[in-house]
């Protein structure tokens, strides 16, 4: 018999058995198909060596006029603002104290020191900057004092704990996204209480790194006391930490979900923080709570969504969508003489997002779709319902690539170019029988342009973080999975690789490599590809498969570069696979041409075959072409 040539339908498919797959393939993990085969993905290495507080949610990159690269990082502690690996906290403040309204108090001979300030509202974690303070007249000194905290103990109303430690700016004694301080012990003399000139200066509250249940789309948003076309009370109590963000020219906007925006300014540096938009000196009526917040790139308007009215600042509507007038961050009162206004959709509870694209902006309810488009003076912005009874699965679950916008509803995914279409997708149930759904508004999308392809990062069942992923190509309209923590991403373009957060406190190049840099050294990215059962012959007689003449890259990987392609085989679809026989394939020159192993004879028995491919070693890239195994028929006796 001769040769049979192996070639594969791309993409995953585990809609159908793996019997009913044949010339498809059943499973991968760290894998991609270009030109319609399969390749091992790209490595990752570390974005420097400092890390950041708290689980990055939020990823933002703009470059100013003088060619400054800046990555904003939205924590559930911390805003930052990164700029050659230096990470700058420009968290806003919620309030500050008057001069000796704070006073100190050691705690025996302990590294507790309590703190006392009359209704000072901070919750255990919260961060505080101390100024101004004298020693307490032992180990406590000044300089201990004066530094940020993060506060260790609410003991009531009126009083919380710290507890002292050596000076040391927080971005020098963080590991792994974690506080590592050399604590400080009191001792008798420190009798003092921090003199009459101590100011406190509180970082608005962190927010929560893990999603509670009962709470998230579709519960708690709506409590129903209120009647159409009045403002609804959103509980935001148990609410994941998010934030949105975007650029107004060289400066920065940026907005907790359901909570506070505001503006950081670029010539006020790097070590200022952001302050609240409406406590800017020509602030009109400017919002004080939104969903979340967007600059039109088109029309240079400042978007609020989900904010609050100007006839009743501080009150939430989730429904309400507001705009600054062109090109003014500060004038958001409606006048004839500006393009300032507000518009009200009609359905929904709540906007889940808003999504830009080139020509217009998809506004998300938790029970539809509208868009929104520029239309110029007296209205501004135009806004219309385009479908009904849709879903989307997160604030983050949607994701604009030139004219169309994807993304991940409740239980299909969906395209919008024109119109409302669901994807057809190979991997749906793989993907929704297994998902945290209490977790869901971790969920976000990704584009990694380069390689054409959507991916959506996601918790599955038996977990409360992202530890799975499932990626669209959308110019092979193809599916694919694997495994893979991470907390946010960002495409190349500033940067000159996509660049994702993780939950170890620090961001990561991808695309970079064939390794995985969360390690030091680097540690291999265990990488497989494994296809549908495969009839042998017509899958009646048995038959024994005697050699495999394998057809594969390296890529730009070292001599000695290895893969194992492994070939099994079983005699019914339910039946268990009987014989399983591997062979290592090994690159062994890549001039004048790239050689690797030319055969590898083995003996295996039955009616049909799978075929996988594995590596496991460091510096290892690959690619699948077409392998070949020879076949001879048997008789069963």
């Amino acid at each position: 018999m001769p040769l049979q040539k192996l070639q594969f339908k791309p993409g995953i498919n585990k809609e159908v058995t793996s019997y009913s797959n044949e010339g498809g393939w059943n499973d991968c993990d760290k894998v991609r198909f270009r030109f319609g085969f399969p390749e091992k993905i790209g490595g990752w290495t570390k974005l420097g060596t400092k890390s950041f507080l708290g689980t990055c949610r939020a990823l933002h990159p703009w470059q100013t006029l003088s060619l400054e690269k800046f990555m904003g990082l939205g924590t559930n502690e911390k805003y930052y603002i990164e700029e050659g690996q230096v990470y700058y906290d420009i968290t806003p403040l919620r309030s500050t104290t008057g001069a000796g309204d704070v006073t100190f108090a050691r705690n025996g001979t302990t590294s507790t020191i309590t703190v006392t300030e009359n209704t000072h509202n901070a919750l255990a974690g919260d961060f505080v900057t101390f100024t101004g303070a004298v020693s307490l007249g032992g180990n406590i000194t000044a300089a201990i004092l004066n530094q940020e905290y993060e506060i260790a103990s609410v003991v009531d109303a009126n009083t919380y704990t710290i507890k002292a430690r050596a000076v040391d700016l927080v971005a020098n004694i963080t590991i792994n996204g974690t506080y590592t301080p050399t604590e400080v012990n009191a001792n008798s003399s420190d009798t003092g209480n921090g003199g009459s000139s101590t100011i406190a200066k509180y970082q608005i509250s962190k927010g929560l790194d893990t999603g509670i249940g009962g709470n998230g789309w579709g519960a708690g948003a709506w409590d129903g006391s209120q009647g159409w076309g009045q403002a609804a009370t959103i509980n935001v109590a148990g609410v994941l930490r998010l934030w949105t963000h975007d650029n107004f020219g060289e400066d920065l906007l940026l907005n907790v979900r359901n909570g506070g925006i505001y503006y950081w300014d670029k010539t006020d540096g790097l070590t200022n923080r952001a302050v609240e938009l409406n406590s800017l000196p020509t602030s009109d009526l400017a919002p004080t709570v939104a969903t979340q917040i967007l600059v039109s790139d088109r029309d240079r308007h400042i978007l609020a969504f989900g904010c609050d009215p100007e006839s009743n600042i501080g009150t939430q509507d989730p429904l309400l969508i507001r705009f600054s007038s062109q090109e003014s961050l500060t004038d958001w009162r409606t006048k004839a003489t500006n393009t300032a206004g507000e518009l009200r959709l009609g359905s929904g509870s709540e906007i889940v997002c808003a999504t830009e694209t080139r020509q217009q902006i998809l506004v998300f309810t938790d029970a539809s779709l509208y868009t929104m488009q520029f239309i110029g003076p007296p209205f501004t912005f135009g806004i219309n319902l385009i479908s009904e009874n849709i879903s989307i699965r997160s604030s983050n679950a949607s994701i604009a690539i030139e004219d169309a916008v994807f993304w991940m509803g409740l239980n299909d995914f969906y395209v919008y170019a024109g119109s409302v279409n669901k994807l057809p997708c190979t991997v749906k149930d793989h993907v929704f029988s297994d998902f945290n759904v209490v977790q869901a508004e971790k969920v976000f999308a990704a584009a990694n342009a380069g390689f054409s392809e959507v991916w959506w990062f996601y918790p599955s069942a038996d977990s409360d973080e992202i530890d799975k992923y499932v990626i669209f190509n959308y110019e092979q309209k193809i599916w694919y999975i694997g495994s893979l923590s991470r907390t946010a991403w960002v495409d190349r373009g500033v940067s000159e690789f996509p660049v994702a957060a993780n939950a170890d406190g620090y961001l990561y190049n991808h695309e970079t490599g064939d390794d995985d840099g969360t390690t030091n050294p680097v540690s291999a990215i265990s990488a497989h590809i494994e296809s549908s059962q495969i009839d042998i012959g017509d899958g009646e007689r048995f038959s024994f498969i005697t050699r495999v003449i394998p057809d594969i890259t390296f890529r730009d990987s070292a001599n000695g570069s290895a893969a194992t392609l492994t070939l099994k085989t079983r005699n019914a679809p339910g039946g268990n696979y009987l014989q399983t026989q591997s062979s290592t394939v090994t690159k062994s020159a890549t001039v004048p041409v790239e050689q690797f192993t030319e055969d590898a004879r083995i003996r295996l028995r039955g009616r049909s075959f799978a075929l996988r491919i594995e590596s496991s070693n460091t510096g290892v890239g690959w690619r699948l072409g077409s392998p070949r195994i020879d076949i001879r028929p048997d008789g069963r006796r």
